[in-house]
């Protein structure tokens, strides 16, 4: 009986964590293939023009703004627009910190 009652406290903390859900979002911000390689390369790079990225990348520029956008939301990029080329670098925060350190950890295997 008070194993149940603990189990029951336990599913109703999980429940009530908004924490657990803005985490799950961040991860799964980079858990598309295009968001992972755009991230890997500003966390190579300064700062990179959309058009730069689309064409390394391979994809059109539609659909890096479109993913830029997402990032931005999520507040992992910011962007500095100098005439008509917008170029975007990834902000200083906990989980590009992550994914830079798991980047090199799997370039180091």
């Amino acid at each position: 009986m008070r194993s149940s009652i603990k189990k029951d406290n336990l599913k109703k903390e999980l429940e009530s964590k908004d924490s657990i859900l803005a985490c799950a979002r961040e991860f799964n911000m980079v858990g598309d293939p295009t968001r992972l390689k755009i991230c890997y390369l500003l966390c190579r790079h300064k700062e990179l023009s959309v058009g730069d990225i689309a064409e390394v990348i391979g994809v059109s520029i539609s659909a890096v703004s479109h993913t830029l956008r997402k990032l931005k939301k999520a507040d992992m990029v910011e962007s500095r627009r100098e005439f008509r080329t917008v170029y975007y670098k990834l902000k200083k925060s906990p989980v590009v910190e992550v994914i830079k350190d798991r980047i090199n950890h799997y370039e180091n295997i």
